[in-house]
């Protein structure tokens, strides 16, 4: 991983070579017809260098090195540096111009959040967002997340969708933390056999959930990163395939019952199994390239792997139903109580005060806090 270099020095101006070029030659006496015709160089070209018109070459600062007793280095560097000035003032020219579009993102909870380092002008903070994004212009950042001009990577526009800026930092930071972590080679055969394990953890719901999930996943090649909620992404969660290899699901803290986050995993690994690579889901949310048809398959996989609709079915036709059946009905299913409660709630069937000391409260926020899980 790329260090980030700090405390560096960036003269605030650099001149060009041109100009030690014409001391050099006054303190000699020489003409610049003279000096061409030493150095075998046009004199237009002499002339072009000394008005900082035109560089100097590597060739020719070894043509330099004879005439003027200077080594080529001395040359080579100079115009160097003075070539990296002018495209720094370049590059903070087009940070001015950019600082527009960095005012779209929540700036301010990305650097609370540790996403960004805290800077303090606003040419800085566009400069840190663009190196968030890896991306060296706000042009490039459209080109991909607006104009699908690379659609091997991000399939999806978000330019019509509400608050694509905040979405795109949530779902970036989820890429930069998935490429810290290694996994086994992606197997659908191996993803199917865990999901028994993965309901069992669901049912036991221990104090260690998280990590035993991703164990479970990465074992069958699929990295699960928790990215906290950013102002304005209201994501459930999101399923993709980086490089088209690996699949990530990538999930926020926008859930606080145990019944909501098993349901959204079984939905992301649904779009893992049946839909394909090129395709990426952001779940509760719309945007424009939205597949409902293919939500719905995610959905009825979770159903049918939680608490399918033929056991909700001999649930809702028991007319003395209480909370101990319910807990019955669970143990008898093979499924947490909590999941029972939450899609007869999300069904109408129940009203939400009803079996609420059923759901388990979970704040993966306090979670990563406490036990440094990232």
């Amino acid at each position: 991983m790329t260090k980030e270099i700090k405390n560096q020095f960036f003269p605030q101006i650099v001149f060009h070579p041109g100009e030690a070029l014409a001391e050099k030659l006054e303190e000699m006496r020489m003409s610049i017809k003279e000096f061409a015709l030493r150095s075998e160089k046009p004199e237009k070209t002499v002339i072009a260098i000394i008005n900082g018109d035109s560089s100097i070459t590597p060739d020719m600062a070894m043509a330099f090195e004879n005439v003027l007793r200077i080594p080529a280095h001395f040359w080579v560097n100079k115009q160097r540096l003075y070539d990296e000035f002018k495209a720094r003032e370049k590059r903070n020219d087009l940070l001015k111009e950019s600082q527009s579009w960095m005012k779209k993102f929540p700036v301010n909870d990305m650097v609370k959040k540790g996403w960004l380092p805290e800077v303090k002008t606003p040419e800085e903070k566009t400069g840190a967002l663009l190196a968030f994004f890896s991306f060296s212009s706000f042009t490039s950042w459209e080109n991909y997340y607006f104009n699908q001009q690379l659609k091997v990577a991000f399939r999806i526009s978000l330019a019509h969708s509400r608050e694509p800026y905040a979405i795109s930092a949530w779902l970036r930071k989820g890429e930069i933390e998935a490429a810290n972590i290694q996994s086994e080679s992606y197997s659908a055969i191996k993803l199917k056999s865990t999901l028994p394990e993965i309901k069992k953890l669901m049912v036991a719901h221990p104090e260690d959930y998280l990590e035993k999930l991703k164990e479970l996943l990465l074992a069958a090649g699929v990295k699960l990163i928790y990215t906290p909620c950013l102002p304005k992404a209201p994501i459930n969660g999101a399923t993709r395939w980086l490089a088209g290899e690996t699949p990530l699901i990538q999930i926020s803290g926008r859930f606080k019952r145990n019944d909501i986050f098993w349901f959204t995993i079984f939905h992301e690994i649904g779009h893992i199994l049946l839909h394909g690579k090129k395709d990426i889901f952001l779940e509760s949310f719309e945007y424009p390239e939205m597949n409902i048809e293919k939500e719905k398959e995610a959905d009825d996989f979770a159903i049918k792997v939680t608490f399918s609709k033929e056991q909700e079915a001999e649930v809702v036709s028991d007319n003395n139903l209480t909370l101990r059946k319910i807990q019955d009905y669970a143990l008898k299913f093979g499924t947490h109580p909590a999941i029972i409660v939450g899609r007869l709630q999300h069904n109408g069937l129940i009203n939400h005060s009803v079996g609420t000391n059923l759901l388990i409260p979970i704040q993966i926020d306090q979670k990563i806090k406490s036990k440094g899980i990232v």
